[in-house]
């Protein structure tokens, strides 16, 4: 239990069903939505369609979104890939011609096909209960009538909004100037666009007026892009993947998402007592580290595309990780291992739904980078994500750019499962930290018998880049501990990523968690 004289969050706790996602509207939105009949995918879509409207730097219905779906009266767990895919005609060899190395971030190149309005509309239609006139209706409303700027919005915002383009500066700047705390934001355009999408379905978005809009942006700049790449855009059903830590089954998307990143990860952490250590000490961060630099380059290496990806059972394989914790001097960390250069940010958005019923939803959205490619559609303000910056330009790498292909995704929706019972839905945000935040957060339940709140508060450390960020919740002691351990520790400007999870308890009961690091909440009811 937390010292109630010392800041901090509750838990939060209900019977009928819950919601914990990055801002409080759209947790009240997916709550009204379970009141009014609607089941946990209804909730999830309802909220997340409006986090790119209350946090329009981190997501949108120009970007993609990865779901893993239980459902009611099962411990099934269902993985739906929305990821869009590159145009048919890019190639990486075009951009090598132009002497690139890297997919430009805020060029017409980085934007792939937007996935998560086919995906919304799939689950709506497969697995939902009201249709998608009820569930976009506060969306709606609110990009009509305007969403107050929160706070962590308001601190992302000016830097994020440094790359937008003038159509960009346009829809997401309020009065020339990025948004400040209680300011009204509004998306008239995009209010526009989801109504036809609520009346008209998918078809609304990847053709006719709306596409065009998004082509001609697209077109203007360069891109590849063409009316038969949108009108084919489609979310593909597959099977998720798991690993063993201690008590719990830690189970996460496949590739083109790096959860296999996470699973290696836990399995490096078992050749070690972590549980013997510190919780927030400097042996513990240490090793952590270490497992991730292992764990990251095995992810640089093999991820990409599904139908690209050949080596994924020996990522997963126990033999590989007690080669690669072989490799871990507890007494000294080693150089970073050899990064490729594909591009890895930080902003994302991640909501999960419980229901009445315990269908359980895990659902991860972005744009990628803060606003994205910054490129906008000039009449409805559809902006544009740079997943296509995930590509590699390397010859024959499994993540080569080429056309119709997926890049390596950084969002990843994880789920645990207990003695074959589905048991939470959880998420953590914040780019390439997410597999570190998920190996992160079941370490700090299985290890060290934290609940979900305590764990998600916990302060966190992350070594990316050849730098070790610690959060400001660490001391300066083990600060000091870890650089003599041969770490470049930096405190970070901003937080280390964001996590939600709702704990579906033996009784019955709900038991929410949501990160201080955002501006959302848990809600029950």
């Amino acid at each position: 239990m937390r010292d109630f004289h010392q800041p901090g969050r509750s838990a939060v706790f209900a019977s009928n069903g819950m919601c914990a996602t990055s801002h409080p509207l759209a947790a009240k939105t997916a709550i009204d939505i379970l009141e009014r009949g609607g089941n946990a995918v209804d909730a999830a879509i309802a909220g997340a369609v409006l986090l790119g409207i209350c946090e329009p730097q981190m997501t949108g219905i120009g970007g993609d979104c990865f779901a893993l779906i239980s459902p009611a009266g099962s411990d099934e767990i269902l993985a739906l890939n929305g990821s869009g895919r590159a145009p048919g005609k890019a190639t990486a060899s075009d951009l090598r011609a132009k002497g690139l190395t890297t997919v430009p971030l805020d060029s017409a190149d980085a934007v792939t096909i937007p996935g998560a309005v086919d995906a919304f509309c799939h689950m709506s239609e497969q697995y939902g209960k009201l249709g998608l006139d009820v569930l976009l209706a506060p969306s709606i409303h609110y990009a009509e009538t305007g969403v107050p700027v929160a706070p962590r919005v308001a601190f992302d915002w000016p830097t994020a909004a440094a790359c937008l383009n003038d159509a960009g500066k346009r829809h997401f700047l309020i009065d020339g100037q990025p948004g400040k705390t209680g300011q009204l934001f509004t998306a008239l355009g995009q209010a526009d666009v989801l109504r036809r999408i609520a009346r008209d379905g998918r078809s609304a978005f990847y053709e006719g007026e709306v596409a065009e809009d998004m082509l001609g942006a697209l077109q203007a700049l360069g891109g590849q892009h063409t009316a038969e790449d949108f009108a084919a855009t489609a979310c593909t059903p597959t099977t998720p993947i798991s690993g063993t830590y201690k008590s719990v089954d830690l189970v996460e998307h496949p590739p083109n998402g790096q959860g296999a990143t996470a699973i290696l990860m836990l399995n490096i952490l078992k050749h070690f007592d972590i549980s013997g250590m510190d919780p927030f000490g400097s042996r513990r961060a240490h090793i952590e580290a270490e497992a991730a630099k292992l764990a990251y380059d095995a992810r640089n290496r093999l991820l990409a595309d599904p139908d690209h990806t050949s080596r994924l059972a020996h990522m997963l394989a126990p033999e590989t990780a007690a080669k690669l914790a072989g490799l871990i001097n507890p007494g000294r960390a080693i150089p970073a291992a050899a990064p490729l250069t594909e591009a890895i940010h930080k902003d994302t958005v991640y909501i999960t739904v419980v229901d009445r019923d315990r269908m359980a939803v895990s659902l991860i959205y972005s744009i990628f980078h803060g606003f994205g490619s910054g490129i906008a559609s000039p009449k409805f303000g559809i902006l544009f994500q740079n997943r296509g910056a995930g590509f590699s330009l390397e010859p024959g790498h499994p993540n080569e750019l080429a056309g119709g292909k997926r890049p390596m995704h950084t969002i990843i929706p994880g789920m645990l499962r207990q003695n074959g019972r589905v048991t939470m839905p959880f998420g953590v945000m914040g780019g390439a930290y997410q597999p570190n935040g998920h190996a992160r957060f079941v370490s700090n339940i299985e290890d060290f018998g934290l609940p979900p709140q305590e764990a998600i508060d916990a302060p966190r450390t992350f070594s990316d880049a050849g730098q070790m960020n610690v959060e400001r919740g660490y001391s300066e002691a083990v600060r000091q501990e870890l650089a003599d351990l041969g770490h470049d520790v930096r405190i970070p400007e901003q937080p280390i990523g964001g996590a939600q999870a709702i704990l579906i308890r033996e009784d019955g009961v709900l038991e929410g968690g949501s990160d201080p690091r955002k501006d959302g909440c848990a809600l029950g009811y």
